[in-house]
């Protein structure tokens, strides 16, 4: 980062929204305030920094240090940031993970129309889900719904105290799933299952990370996919899997996993986590204030990171989808860099 923002005449009356204060956000206001902009970040969360702060563990961020970034964009810069507020667009503002806290609801319209350019970095605020048999009720959750309960009971935000189930069995093998098996273990749940439907080889969290679980004594069963979950009286006693074997590559490049007939096997279980996947969380759920989004929720930009409302560009997961944290920072600095060049007068070239 710079040592001082640049003294431009006039610049400073330039006013940049951000939406969202997790990596791409922060970054890119970082390259913006170097540039002597007027800025401000909104987020939904009580503390800037996204899922660094509200998901991932102190083991591979030290949120502190997020901490010290935020203070440096916030008293040395400038920068406003309004936190605990969620921007919206649709009428009725979709129900997104992590919202406990929130305290002020924003129209996007109205940011809009009061800024020069705005950035959307909102991420990936929403876990995919399977659609099984008894998944949905208490006893069975996603990894970030389990991570940020965590991590707000650890930051004095809630006196809730999460609860860590005795037999616990999660589902998938990101980073995710490596982490809430890991927090679940560490916090007393007396077995640890994580159970994935390729085998270690195909691992996105990468064969290191699975065998530091199972180090610990987290077991790992591979060519394993849900049916169901079990329930008695509402309360969750196990899951159902079914054995597969890997066929030819699929859409992703891995090995197709293929169901094997009679296979079926149960777990025992009073605590089901999910770990699949996210998906991206733009302020809307379709197109809207002329902002256009593909199936799967990303948000449409060009080449600059500039969406088809010419005065917003976005970046980071709400783009690309879920992605690591360098992939995020690097998107938001070249959009941050093509919105600099435009709002300075100068043609982008298509």
């Amino acid at each position: 980062m710079c040592k001082e923002p640049e003294n431009v005449p006039g610049r400073s009356k330039t006013k940049i929204s951000i939406i969202g204060a997790g990596p791409a956000g922060l970054a890119a206001a970082g390259f913006l305030a170097c540039k002597g902009y007027s800025i401000t970040i909104y987020d939904k969360q009580p503390l800037a920094g996204g899922l660094m702060v509200f998901a991932i563990p102190k083991i591979r961020i030290r949120d502190e240090t997020v901490f010290v970034g935020v203070d440096e964009l916030r008293d040395k810069f400038g920068i406003e940031f309004k936190l605990a507020t969620k921007v919206f667009a649709d009428q009725t503002p979709r129900k997104d993970e992590g919202e406990e806290l929130v305290k002020e609801n924003v129209p996007l319209k109205e940011i809009i129309e009061n800024s020069n350019a705005i950035m959307i970095t909102t991420g990936t605020w929403r876990s995919r889900r399977l659609g099984l048999p008894g998944e949905n009720g208490p006893g069975v959750l996603s990894a970030l719904d389990f991570l940020y309960a965590i991590r707000l009971y650890e930051k004095g935000l809630t006196s809730h105290k999460p609860r860590i189930g005795r037999r616990v069995v999660v589902i998938g093998a990101g980073l995710s799933a490596v982490d809430a098996a890991m927090e679940a273990w560490d916090r007393g749940a007396q077995e640890v299952i994580i159970a994935y439907r390729r085998t270690i080889k195909q691992a996105p969290a990468g064969v290191y990370e699975i065998n530091q679980l199972i180090r610990k004594g987290i077991k790992w069963i591979e060519l394993a996919s849900p049916l169901e979950i079990i329930r008695e009286n509402g309360v969750v006693k196990a899951i159902k899997l079914q054995r597969m074997r890997l066929g030819e590559p699929d859409a992703s490049g891995r090995p197709r996993p293929i169901p094997i007939p009679g296979s079926e096997f149960t777990l025992e279980a009073d605590t089901v986590i999910l770990a699949v996947g996210e998906l991206a969380t733009p302020p809307f759920e379709k197109e809207n204030l002329g902002i256009t989004v593909d199936r799967k929720g990303r948000i449409q930009v060009d080449q600059y990171y500039r969406t088809t409302n010419p005065k917003v560009w976005a970046a980071g997961d709400v783009v690309t989808g879920p992605s690591f944290i360098g992939n995020a920072v690097k998107t938001a600095l070249y959009a941050a860099k093509a919105m600099h060049i435009h709002l300075s007068g100068k043609k982008l070239l298509y």
